[in-house]
């Protein structure tokens, strides 16, 4: 689009009480290859509020366009800009500055007479610090310095004390100013991926946040203080080196999400609560706590860790891939809407009888190279209980000799054609489970007719993390309960039907609806 067309496709006017004389109040020349700024907008400098020049190569503001002392927007990331001219000082009525994605290194001082400024996004900026005159920003509720090099805030940062919205991701800060306390009214602070050795202390005292990530930090505890945040919703403590997390955590009363992955917790407090997203694989657990049994009651559900499975009914997708498992309950055999169980490097011997109430079962997998989504299972008598079990020629599965290659795989029937067919029949797939009387030989063994159309490989099911996210980010009042995302992947939580307290292991994830 040429930049008249863009001109025309997004002129606002307005009708003068003078005449009939058009103003023009927004203009957007975003993505039109501009190098300058265009000289036409300044004949609207008394009537211009919004500005749109994104994502452009212009490198240098001309002195002109700050005669537009009506803007109140000012749109300009993913520019070449350089620096920030001080002429900004005369745009008195601005509330909204974006310049993201540009090479800023600093903010002019007299930034301070732009006190209407309400939204700053100046992420992806090098800019090492701020000037003190940034503080006097009485009005700002949302600061976004995202992926800057700032290694320190003023002392007097808590002046902004009508921020809501403070994201300072991936800097190089190790501590917060003491006058942050008097942010009252911050809602979501983002210091994920800093140099944070431990919490500050500060941010107990910020009562009414609900969000906070300091995920990908070197912290190696939690404060139980941490509990005085009973706003908090979102915390997300991933990527550090916490070994334990202080009981008194219980006190964050609203917290929905709580993320600890690739922590070195050996243990969780007891009183951890009923939460709506709960992460910690690649920990050290080696059992969860109890509370967590009430998780199962859920009507809507992602999770990895339950302590009767048989409760589990309206589970569609699990993987319990890369355990030790030699078992599975006879439970299992409740989760009637179960679709694809992934089952692959364990060390089964068997599968339970009770497999063959899952008439829903579309995909089941033993092996990572196994050519087909469901193999057919026959019934034998288990050596030593007598007892109905299922199985083929895939079992016993044998625990691997390396990380890299499975010991007990059929991939040498592996058909690359076939399989690209497969996978292009998606839409297709079906499930055909018929029952049949058993017929029993003298051998004791029984025919279990499993057929099904072609399934697609789940691929470790690396897409259903992007449906939990999906889900997650729905509202919870669709008439559809809380919903819950846990992951434990990764651990060594052993798995018993009968013991309450032991809950499925490293690589585990349940999908519920």
């Amino acid at each position: 689009m040429t930049t008249k067309r863009k001109l025309i496709g997004r002129l606002v006017p307005c009708r003068c009480f003078r005449g009939e004389e058009e103003v023009i109040s927004v203009l957007d020349y975003s993505h039109c290859s501009l190098q300058q700024v265009p000289k036409e907008i300044f004949s609207f400098e008394r009537t211009l509020e919004e500005l749109y020049l994104d994502a452009n190569q212009i490198e240098e503001l001309p002195k002109q366009l700050f005669n537009c002392q009506a803007l109140k927007k000012l749109s300009m990331p993913d520019n070449d800009l350089s620096n920030l001219p001080t002429t900004i000082a005369s745009l008195v009525n601005l509330k909204e500055l974006d310049i993201s994605k540009n090479g800023i290194q600093e903010f002019p001082d007299n930034i301070k007479c732009c006190k209407g400024l309400s939204v700053v996004e100046a992420s992806v900026n090098p800019i090492t610090k701020l000037p003190d005159g940034f503080t006097q920003l009485l009005n700002l509720t949302q600061l976004f310095l995202n992926d800057a090099f700032l290694e320190y805030l003023p002392a007097n940062f808590g002046r902004l004390s009508k921020l809501r919205i403070l994201e300072l991701r991936e800097n190089h800060l190790k501590t917060m100013p003491k006058s942050i306390h008097r942010l009252t009214q911050l809602e979501r602070l983002d210091l994920g991926s800093n140099e944070f050795s431990e919490m500050p202390e500060v941010l107990e005292q910020i009562h009414n946040l609900k969000e906070l990530w300091l995920d990908n930090n070197s912290l190696q505890s939690i404060p139980g203080s941490i509990g005085k945040l009973r706003q908090l919703r979102y915390l997300d403590l991933a990527k550090n080196r916490i070994e334990s997390l202080d009981t008194d955590i219980s006190g964050c009363e609203a917290l929905e999400d709580l993320l600890l992955s690739s922590n070195m917790l050996q243990h969780l407090p007891d009183s951890i609560g009923i939460l709506r997203t709960f992460a910690a694989d690649e920990n050290f657990l080696t059992e969860l706590p109890r509370e967590m049994m009430d998780y199962i009651y859920i009507p809507v559900c992602v999770c990895v860790c339950v302590f009767q499975i048989g409760n589990c009914k309206n589970v569609t997708v699990m993987s319990l891939r890369s355990n030790k498992l030699e078992f599975l309950p006879d439970e299992i055999g409740q989760m009637t809407k179960l679709r694809v169980l992934n089952l692959s490097d364990n060390r089964l011997k068997n599968l339970p009888f009770t497999f063959t109430k899952l008439k829903d079962l579309a995909a089941l997998w033993l092996s990572d190279n196994q050519s087909k989504a469901l193999i057919p299972l026959q019934t034998e008598a288990h050596p030593e209980t007598k007892q109905k079990v299922l199985t083929n020629y895939m079992f016993p599965q044998q625990p691997r000799h390396d990380e890299g290659k499975s010991v007990n795989s059929d991939s040498d029937s592996f058909n690359p054609t076939l399989w690209e067919e497969q996978r292009q029949q998606r839409m297709t797939v079906a499930f055909d489970f018929e029952d049949k009387k058993e017929e029993e030989d003298n051998s004791g063994k029984v025919e279990i007719n499993l057929k099904r159309y072609p399934t697609p490989y789940p691929e470790d099911l690396k897409n259903m993390v992007k449906s939990v996210q999906s889900l997650v980010g729905k509202s919870v009042h669709a008439g559809h309960g809380l919903q819950t995302v846990i992951l434990l992947t990764h651990n060594c939580i052993p798995i018993n039907s009968k013991c309450s307290h032991h809950f499925f292991s490293h690589s585990c994830m349940l999908k519920l609806q």
